[in-house]
């Protein structure tokens, strides 16, 4: 049974190992790595990307990656390949052909009938000396000089710079297309990532009640105002203009300094000069003026014209935050 210290040394030897046949790639990317990524970005076709076993898992990876990132693409699996999904072909499309040894029986099959639809074929392999190699019209290095596996046999350093390769192209491809956020937004509309990306003020400030006292409004009106509207702050406006807010930490505050509030109004105690933010920023900026200045509400404005509140809890809900 292995101690807890040799586990930490594996798992250490490890990552080091990966982490040095990662490092090792830089002395790959040459004049055919770059032909490769221009051909692509020159194609009127999308990207097929091509494999069996762990490479396969690699090459979906990379799909849903170059898919992210404004590169059409496909996967076909190599052995499905040459039992009809070859179909899947286009006339303009490009090949990604991932194998390590690039002499596997399914590779050396599928290869040939590629070449024949004329498709220009990529290999993303460890051995340029193979047959996937030879026949390809391009190739990516991703040679390793040895696996994370103490063995040597379990695809672990070669399948980690498969990948890496994989990032690298997508991400070239990415800058010459001149994706944007926008871009990256239009494509990741789900979750909380594309919510940072397109997710405005307006989006949630609509949801919320609009609490609002004026500067001679009796302190029962102000906690009646934000009792019923449940945002745990109020705005103090003026000719629809914002001059203060008062929170439930305000009232608080203020009861620990009087027993006779009968004849205070929100002007006596509220915060001038409150933090404000567009209707139509965006509401990952609200965040980040949120956790800033370590509020928890925040008032919203159009032209200074008050609209609402915007509460930490929106943007909780919201997977924002």
């Amino acid at each position: 049974m292995k101690t807890k210290n040799s586990i930490i040394a594996i798992a250490k030897e490890t990552i080091v190992t990966e982490s040095d046949a990662i490092a090792n790639l830089l002395n790959f990317i040459d004049d055919s790595f770059e032909n490769s990524v221009k051909f692509i970005h020159n194609s009127k076709g999308r990207v097929i990307v091509t494999g069996i076993g762990k490479s396969a898992i690699i090459a979906n990876k990379i799909v849903a990656t170059l898919n992210s990132t404004g590169t059409p693409a496909i996967f076909m699996h190599a052995a499905d390949a040459i039992h009809g999904d070859l179909g899947n072909v286009q006339k303009d499309d490009v090949l990604i052909c991932i194998s390590n040894s690039g002499n596997t029986p399914e590779i050396k099959v599928l290869v040939p009938l590629i070449k024949n639809y004329g498709n220009k074929i990529i290999a993303l392999t460890g051995n340029p000396d193979s047959f996937l190699g030879k026949e390809a019209d391009f190739i990516l290095n991703s040679h390793v000089e040895k696996e994370a596996c103490p063995n040597n046999l379990a695809p672990t350093s070669s399948t980690t710079a498969q990948l890496v390769l994989g990032d690298a192209l997508a991400i070239c491809l990415l800058n010459l297309n001149d994706f944007s956020s926008r871009d990256f937004a239009k494509y990741h509309p789900g979750g909380s990532l594309g919510k940072k990306l397109y997710l405005r003020v307006s989006d949630l400030v609509e949801k919320n009640e609009k609490p609002m006292v004026y500067p001679n409004s009796s302190v029962k009106d102000v906690i009646i105002e934000i009792s019923e509207k449940r945002l745990g702050a109020t705005a103090v406006i003026e000719n629809n203009k914002i001059v203060g807010i008062i929170t439930d930490g305000d009232i608080r505050r203020m009861l620990n300094k009087t027993d006779n509030f009968s004849k205070l109004t929100a002007s006596d105690i509220m915060s001038k000069n409150p933090k404000t933010i567009n209707i139509n920023a965006m509401a990952v900026d609200t965040l980040e003026t949120m956790e800033a200045h370590n509020i928890s509400q925040i008032l919203v404005h159009d032209k200074d014209i008050y609209v609402g509140v915007v509460h930490i809890h929106d943007l909780i809900k919201e997977g924002i935050f």
